[in-house]
């Protein structure tokens, strides 16, 4: 008898989502950063061992939308609440623990799904502080994301919460997103890392043209800013920004393909791409005026 089912993480930004999404499938799919709202889109990751197949969605940061794309970005991690039967809700237990996901979540009624409580980056705790959240919260589960501590238990707890269903999907699949979707994500990741805290906000990558047949694999790949004045730091003097990063960017890929890739890296300004919806849809982040 085997179990299956959608597993959706979800939480505050910068709770550690991502990385939790990474340590469960073993691969990095889902980019990560310092730097808030650095998940924009819903980041399919498939775990599958023993007779338990997850299908881990990775959402981003709940948050009260400012503009078009936190609209879009909202509406994407409700929906995989929707979708969900087991809720890991992520909490970064070196700060305030909010009540129930409902009510972090500004949501009129309680999910459908099974909620888990993570309380992550327990690693940062001392021995008291921990003590009193296990007292405080005995059905938790405390984990440290980033370094693998309480793994087992919460494949455990989650695990044990799934319904009995045969495998979604064949047994040595990570993933049901194509390589050019990860392809970019590896590049506006390399851009936040690279750039100034607010820069970042303001890039989307977009993969134009990916020759699956080509040797080295071919990729054209587009990193959209609002000003002329972002364009002008992401090239850099002389080009030299754009280099770098592109350099770096290309690494990552490369070790996720598991070939040379030449990476044809451009900077197009596509002003206030943010705040108009039809921007915000074409470079893949949903409508934002949906709540199907």
């Amino acid at each position: 008898m085997t179990r299956a089912g959608i597993v959706t993480v979800a939480g505050f930004p910068n709770a550690g989502k991502s990385t939790l999404l990474n340590r469960l499938v073993g691969e990095k799919l889902a980019i990560t950063s310092n730097k808030p709202q650095s998940t924009r889109h819903r980041v399919v990751g498939i775990r599958t061992e023993g007779e338990a197949q997850m299908i881990i969605l990775d959402t981003p940061g709940l948050l009260e939308p400012r503009d078009t794309l936190h609209s879009a970005m909202r509406n994407a991690a409700l929906a995989a609440v929707r979708d969900a039967d087991v809720l890991v809700h992520v909490v970064d237990a070196t700060g305030n623990i909010p009540g129930s996901f409902a009510e972090a979540a500004h949501l009129e009624q309680a999910p459908r799904a099974v909620v888990l409580l993570a309380l992550n980056k327990v690693d940062l705790l001392d021995a008291a502080r921990r003590e009193a959240l296990t007292l405080r919260y005995p059905e938790a589960v405390q984990i440290s994301a980033i370094k693998g501590e309480g793994m087992e238990q919460l494949v455990t707890a989650i695990t044990d919460r799934l319904p009995t269903s045969p495998y979604y999907y064949p047994d040595d699949e990570i993933s049901t997103q194509p390589v050019r979707f990860f392809c970019a994500e590896f590049v506006r990741e390399t851009a936040m890392e690279q750039l100034g805290d607010e820069l970042p906000h303001a890039l989307a990558c977009e993969i134009e043209e990916y020759r699956e047949g080509s040797s080295p694999l071919y990729i054209r790949a587009v990193l959209h800013v609002e000003r002329e004045s972002q364009k002008r730091i992401v090239i850099g003097a002389n080009g030299q920004q754009i280099k770098k990063l592109g350099k770096s960017a290309r690494a990552k890929i490369e070790r996720f393909v598991g070939q040379p890739v030449y990476l044809d890296l451009w900077v197009k300004v596509l002003p206030n791409w943010r705040r108009n919806r039809g921007a915000v849809m074409r470079l893949g982040y949903g409508d934002p005026n949906s709540r199907a």
